[in-house]
């Protein structure tokens, strides 16, 4: 129960329904290091469902795991639409997954800007064949643990959505 109740028993049921359509997850993540990889992995089972994660903390792990371009982070910042956009893609055509989530974001305390402040998150859900969803996130400044959190709930509704997609 590292994640709590709550979000486990969102997580499982999430697996559960992944398991029924018999599809894949990938994730990309930055600000949560791997935490929502972490929390699929939890549920047992998840072994079916979850296919790999890429842990791209650093402009260069995004360049060289998932393929986004020098330029698109030098253009836009590592925290932006289009570079968690690219992580999606790249992880989708990284992997064997058949729905890819990912996040970069700004979880603090420190790092923040007048143009990315603490609690900037951009997220992104990629299907194998479909288009890529984006949702940009503004949560304030309640903690970076607060943050990390937050920013797995989102990405859980956009894996649940994903599945319901025709």
């Amino acid at each position: 129960m590292i994640f709590g109740l709550d979000r486990e028993a969102r997580t499982r049921a999430l697996i559960e329904r992944y398991t029924e359509k018999g599809a894949m997850i990938a994730t990309a993540e930055s600000c949560t290091g791997g935490l929502i990889a972490g929390l699929l992995t939890e549920i047992a089972g998840s072994s079916r469902v979850v296919e790999r994660g890429f842990v791209s903390y650093s402009n260069e792990a995004k360049q060289e795991l998932l393929g986004v371009p020098r330029e698109l982070i030098k253009d836009h910042g590592a925290v932006s639409e289009a570079v968690v956009r690219a992580m999606a893609a790249g992880a989708l055509e990284r992997s064997r997954a058949d729905v890819v989530v990912a996040v970069s974001g700004v979880a603090g305390p420190g790092g923040g800007t007048p143009d990315k402040p603490v609690g900037l998150v951009h997220l992104a859900c990629a299907r194998r064949g479909g288009t890529v969803v984006h949702r940009e996130q503004r949560y304030g400044d309640p903690g970076r643990a607060a943050v990390r959190l937050l920013t797995i709930d989102d990405a859980l509704a956009l894996l649940e959505d994903a599945i319901d997609q025709p």
